[in-house]
């Protein structure tokens, strides 16, 4: 049965845990709503507007191909998250965030770990290359970040560096029609974990068995290797090695974090799943084959963090001002022009991971509106408006022209999506420094209609607009808007 109307599924979930539960203080008992802006702009006040509307579980999801800012809007939210959930992928992804204590890149570790009272979780959909979670851990003590309260699933899989090599050597196979991976191990430890024969965190827990399997899989996939490859696989033991050692390191940060997570739930507290990449790199809802190997969308936040659907509040979708995208795969929007090279110039689209140059393009509303139905979206944050200060012409994406055939929404099959031309309408810029804004009426009139547009394209409500990299560069909407 639906929960009553203004009423999100999540608080409804709540109300029967309660019943439940009798010996646990359960809030959240009253409609998510959102308030309006106060004058002072801290990025704790920020982040409170859109906490005071109860919404206790909330998952944030890249709405376009990645890249697409989550990690400020992230950093913001953890500012009064009590858990922040890594829920799928490895690094292969990135989040870039500027706070109070500079700029980092993260790979791996959730944005939460800036609040020392946050709880950072990577869940059980995660891969975890066990040395580049020890080095960027590392990393953020050295700056004098404390990772103490995170905490890695038992359940997560193990990137081996046999895993790296089979990558590379899977995607040079493949010539022309490479995907473009990362070369990180990702697809393979994924495929491991699918054909069961993956290695888990919690096996760190009983060392002796641990390396007696890691060097069972090692010498079978070894063969394979060369065999099947011709690679090269004469340091791959010591390597392995390597790996090892990291892994065991990690072993105090182990521990049952779909409990941890429940446990949370159960309490009310604020708990925040971030995803990595994006909706459109989606396993099985993306531009299939140039995805990641894993499932972006909002609906597995719940399968790798290890709660059931009924308990989210409320799914956030972070999409750019325009678009990019990193590596292979069909890109409607795509500019090869002055235009592509202003929106890598000034938007500074390089990979956080890679480095490499972002492909770049007019907002495609299409793909933004087919995001917003696979992943149920309640809310969108909008990023990287003032990149678009210098432009006189905006344009979007309303609509694909295969073959004369118009197509208001995403073709059902690749094939088509391959072979898409953009249908644009021209919007008018407004040639003026949006940075310094605050709340929507400061933004001139011109951009005020673009960010209407395109939330009324998509139907989905507007709840924060970033005009610049800092936390206060923030605008909260004051009420949804369509």
């Amino acid at each position: 049965m639906s929960p009553p109307r203004g009423r999100c599924a999540g608080t409804a979930a709540r109300r029967r845990i309660a019943a439940r539960c009798r010996s646990t203080v359960i809030v959240l008992l009253r409609p998510c709503s959102t308030l309006c802006l106060p004058d002072i702009r801290t990025s704790r006040q920020i982040c409170a507007q859109l906490e005071e509307g109860d919404v206790p579980v909330r998952i944030i999801v890249g709405a376009q191909w990645g890249d697409e800012g989550k990690g400020k809007v992230v950093d913001l939210l953890a500012d009064q998250a009590d858990v922040v959930v890594r829920y799928q992928g490895g690094n292969n992804a990135g989040h870039t965030i500027e706070n109070e204590h500079g700029k980092f890149a993260l790979h791996l570790v959730p944005s939460g770990i800036f609040n020392p009272r946050t709880q950072a979780v990577i869940g059980n959909g995660v891969v975890v290359n066990p040395v580049a979670l020890r080095d960027e851990i590392r990393t953020l003590e050295e700056r004098g970040i404390s990772t103490r309260n995170l905490k890695v699933s038992g359940g997560a899989h193990l990137i081996m560096p046999y895993h790296l090599v089979e990558d590379g050597a899977y995607e040079a196979s493949l010539g022309k029609s490479k995907i473009g991976t990362t070369r990180r191990g990702i697809g393979p430890a994924y495929a491991d974990k699918a054909a069961r024969i993956g290695i888990r965190m919690q096996e760190v827990l009983d060392r002796a068995s641990f390396r007696e399997r890691v060097k069972g899989i090692l010498e079978a996939k070894a063969r394979h290797l060369r065999l099947v490859y011709g690679a090269d696989i004469s340091t791959l033991a010591e390597e392995c090695s390597r790996f090892v050692q990291a892994a065991e390191s990690l072993v105090h940060y182990v521990t049952d974090t779909s409990a941890l997570v429940w446990n949370a739930v159960k309490q009310g507290k604020q708990v925040l799943f971030e995803g990595a990449q994006g909706i459109l790199l989606d396993l099985d809802h993306g531009t299939y084959p140039f995805v990641t190997s894993s499932n972006p969308s909002a609906g597995f936040a719940c399968v790798g963090a290890g709660i059931g659907p009924t308990y989210v509040d409320e799914v956030l979708g972070i999409c750019k001002a325009y678009t990019t995208r990193v590596g292979e795969g069909p890109f409607p929007t795509e500019l090869h022009d002055a235009a592509g090279d202003k929106l890598r110039e000034v938007g500074r689209e390089f990979g956080t991971t890679t480095g490499r140059e972002r492909r770049c393009g007019w907002l495609d509303l299409v793909a933004l509106r087919y995001a917003v139905r696979v992943s149920g979206l309640t809310g969108l944050c909008i990023t990287k408006l003032d990149v678009l200060n210098e432009f006189d012409e905006i344009k979007v994406c309303c609509a694909y022209r295969v073959e004369g055939r118009v197509y208001p929404d995403m073709p059902p099959y690749q094939a088509a999506v391959r072979q898409v031309q953009p249908v644009l309408e021209s919007l008018a810029g407004w040639r003026t420094d949006v940075s310094g804004a605050r709340v929507l009426g400061d933004l001139p009139e011109e951009a005020q209609a673009y960010l209407a547009f395109v939330t009324n394209f998509a139907e989905v409500p507007l709840r924060l607009v970033s005009v610049g990299p800092a936390r206060e560069q923030t605008i909260v909407v004051s009420e949804p808007s369509r």
